[in-house]
């Protein structure tokens, strides 16, 4: 089991919308093989509250792979992607392993 975690740094004023627009490509994840994602905002700690946390738990690797393939490779993903980008700063992500 793989956990991907991403950590989105949102435009201030911009957190509803990326909300809003998070529920609108739920399909479009789905269709390309995405698992369901838990999303997260900071109150306290080392992430400002402009910050949402993205996980996902994969089967595997390979599985992530072919699901990022598949989706840089879709022309509704690529616009979607340009969306996500104007409403965001930075976007770091890590990967872990389940234990």
């Amino acid at each position: 089991m793989i956990i991907e975690r991403m950590i989105l740094q949102v435009i201030p004023g911009k957190f509803a919308e990326l909300q809003a627009f998070d529920q609108k490509v739920k399909p479009l994840e789905v269709r390309l093989g995405f698992p369901p994602k838990r999303r997260l905002r900071s109150l306290i700690g080392w992430h400002d509250t402009d910050t949402m946390i993205v996980e996902r738990e994969w089967e595997s690797l390979a599985a992530m792979e072919a699901a990022y393939t598949k989706a840089y490779a879709d022309p509704e993903h690529q616009v979607s992607l340009a969306e996500t980008i104007s409403l965001i700063k930075s976007i770091k992500t890590e990967i872990y392993m389940l234990l």
